[in-house]
């Protein structure tokens, strides 16, 4: 019998194609014979047995009772946040078509003038061609109010005027426009400062003029007050001076009463649930009268839609995941419960979780009554909030469960507030930097005034500001007669005794006082030092702060003392901040405004400041 695998000549046999079954392999992977790849890539398995028998083989044919849901059918109550209280103020109606809530509660007022001077020198040039412009479509009164809000040149041998004159890129700013450019922001002070004014007072215009400058004025006062989002009194009440912080508190009217949340320690310019503890009892920041019930409840039904997200590991066979989560490369140790939580959900059980949709607006408080889920089996169950009942109170872990204040913290509440927060906000570089830090040498806290707010708007260095503001101030007593030398001794002695040593003018002291009306607890009182100048016949001044942040209490009209909580200043120190923040709401308006915060700093330091030393001269 002939056997046909038997092939005497091979290579003839090869040639001829005679046995197509006959494959002559020179690579070890594939090689595709067209510009498409896409075949070559797919891993094709020919063998559906073997799939099957690999798949018998782990156990994947083993049944378990856990069907897919179908179905979810959810009944919900839903009322909406009607009161805003900041601080201590009293508590207003609150509607979220006007600005978000980080806008609210972190505005603050402007300052038009820094220790005595001229401030926000970009704004007052914008807002005067602003001014000018429109004055183009009525009269020819440039030149006139250029002389009644003209911006004023500085003197250079003022002390008032330090704050200019001392820096030279601010007083050539300053001089650039100085009596040839209008200051909008004093014509908008003059306008809004009483009722009854006008813009053109102390100006001769013409009767026919009068109506059309009244019109003006007023769409120059909407494009003032829109353009920078301010609070409407000379402070933010929300904002917390001697805690660095922010406090405010929504409500929302519910069955038993209205329900408070509140937020002491709000810092870090994101506000959402995790912002706010919830009031023990049912009471509202104010009156809690609403001209409509925001009360209602929502009974829908669902698909459940399996969870998806970047990287997650494809539970099915021979499917290829994307790469932009590498679980591989998460290394975690014993103690980051955390972390291993996470990698066990998105390794393990990241295809046992659904999600089901429901749409909810802004600033909406939302409570699950009911929620019954259906699946392919046809078995139906009722599903609870996770922790819910006295057996699970111990294991109450909730994803955006609330705190309710002065409760243990097994007690959450389960509602989901909802509030209007912006998506997203852009942030400015740092306008003011204070840096706080603990100097345990001299025993008292010190406030570094890193960046303060420069004429043009943006931040300038604080140490290079005050070593310039001392040396104008050097200049000046020398151009009077005195001398910043040492005065001569009238002995040959080598050394010299000095009451105290000095430190940078943007240093600012705090001293550990007893709080008032307490023996034990401490509090941190704003100090001054004093510009002591060698040669200077009048007596010393105390050097102020220059930043918002330090200057609590020296703006008004009486002088008011500024304390600080002493635990805001821990060993690692502290950094407030602050910085224009801009987002766009739900018109499509944008906002912008003026908001503080702070962050942990980087430890303890030391100014060198010491008291009666004996210095050697050579």
């Amino acid at each position: 019998m002939v056997d046909r695998f038997n092939i005497p000549d091979m290579v003839a046999a090869l040639l001829r194609k005679s046995f197509p079954t006959v494959t002559l392999w020179n690579r070890v992977e594939g090689r595709p014979r067209t510009t498409d790849f896409s075949r070559a890539l797919r891993a094709e398995v020919r063998d559906a047995l073997w799939m099957l028998t690999r798949q018998w083989q782990v156990g994947e044919f083993q049944g378990e009772d856990a069907g897919s849901p179908v179905f979810a059918q959810v009944h919900v109550s839903t009322t909406r946040v009607t009161q805003f209280k900041p601080g201590d103020a009293p508590a207003a109606p609150f509607t979220d078509d006007v600005a978000p809530l980080e806008a609210r509660v972190e505005q603050l007022p402007w300052q038009a003038s820094i220790a005595g001077a001229p401030a926000m020198l970009d704004l007052r040039v914008m807002l005067g061609r602003r001014w000018l412009k429109q004055l183009d479509v009525i009269a020819d009164y440039a030149a006139l109010f250029i002389a009644q809000y003209g911006i004023r040149l500085p003197v250079p041998t003022q002390p008032g005027d330090a704050e200019i004159c001392a820096h030279p890129e601010v007083w050539q700013a300053m001089a650039a426009v100085a009596e040839r450019t209008l200051d909008g922001l004093a014509l908008y002070q003059y306008i809004t400062g009483a009722a009854g004014r006008h813009v053109y007072d102390g100006i001769t215009v013409l009767d026919g003029d009068k109506q059309p400058l009244d019109d003006a004025a007023a769409r120059f006062i909407a494009f003032v007050e829109r353009t920078i989002t301010r609070p409407q009194t000379a402070t933010n009440p929300a904002w917390q001076p001697p805690r660095l912080e922010y406090r405010f508190s929504v409500s929302a009217p519910v069955a038993a009463g209205d329900r408070t949340y509140i937020a002491d320690q709000y810092y870090d310019g994101v506000v959402d649930w995790h912002s706010v503890d919830v009031a023990s009892t049912a009471t509202a920041p104010g009156d809690g009268t609403d001209s409509t019930d925001p009360r209602g409840t929502i009974t829908r039904t669902m698909i459940p839609v399996p969870i998806t997200y970047a990287g997650m590991p494809n539970p099915r066979w021979w499917a290829f995941e994307d790469g932009r989560t590498n679980f591989g490369e998460i290394r975690p140790d014993t103690t980051d419960l955390a972390k291993l939580l996470f990698v066990e959900f998105g390794l393990v059980y990241s295809n046992n979780w659904f999600v089901v949709p429901f749409t909810l607006p802004g600033s909406s408080l939302m409570s699950v009554d009911g929620c019954v889920v259906s699946n392919v089996f046809g078995e139906r169950f009722w599903i609870e909030p996770a922790g819910s009942g006295a057996a699970n109170a111990w294991q109450s872990w909730r994803m955006f469960g609330i705190n309710v204040r002065g409760q243990p913290a097994t007690t959450v509440e389960n509602d989901l507030l909802l509030l209007p927060s912006a998506p997203k906000v852009q942030e400015g570089p740092a306008l003011e930097r204070a840096v706080l830090i603990r100097d345990e040498m001299a025993n008292m806290v010190w406030a570094i005034e890193k960046t303060i707010a420069g004429l043009d708007g943006k931040g300038r260095s604080g140490d290079t500001s005050a070593r310039e503001t001392r040396a104008f101030f050097e200049r000046l007593v020398a151009a009077a007669g005195g001398s910043i030398a040492p005065p001569a001794f009238e002995n040959d002695a080598k050394i010299r005794y000095d009451i105290m040593s000095t430190v940078p003018e943007n240093w600012i002291p705090f001293v550990p006082v007893r709080a008032q009306g307490s023996r034990r607890t401490i509090q941190l009182q704003r100090g001054a030092m004093t510009r002591n100048i060698d040669g200077d016949p009048n007596p010393p001044i105390p050097v102020q702060p220059r930043t918002f942040l330090l200057r609590a209490g020296l703006d008004g009209t009486a002088y008011q003392p500024y304390f600080l909580a002493e635990e805001e200043v821990p060993r690692s120190g502290t950094i407030a901040n602050s910085r224009y923040r801009r987002t766009r709401w739900l018109d499509g308006a944008v906002l912008i405004w003026k908001a503080a915060g702070k962050e942990t700093g980087r430890g303890e330091g030391s100014s060198g400041l010491s008291f009666d030393r004996l210095t050697a001269i050579w």
